[in-house]
């Protein structure tokens, strides 16, 4: 099973710091208290829910948190 199968199959996998785009639009979709989060405070978030294999820097998770929410409406699941 790969990785983008575990994700849209349900298993949390981890993923490495090129992929956290798909992370966090994962995390929000399951998680979606942590919407709000600061970057700082999703770095441990991802790690401990083991989205990430290591801690990831805070500026690649920026850059990935803004993408994910400017198109929220997107891929936010259906009400």
């Amino acid at each position: 099973m790969t990785r983008d199968s575990k994700l849209k199959s349900g298993s949390v996998g981890s993923v490495g710091s090129a992929e956290l785009l798909v992370a966090i639009r994962n995390l929000y979709s399951r998680h979606p208290e942590y919407f709000h989060h600061e970057p700082w405070e999703l770095v441990h978030v991802l790690y401990s829910l083991n989205y990430t294999d290591d801690l990831a820097d805070e500026v690649e998770i920026s850059a990935a948190v803004e993408v994910a929410r400017t198109d929220w409406p997107e891929w936010r699941p259906a009400a």
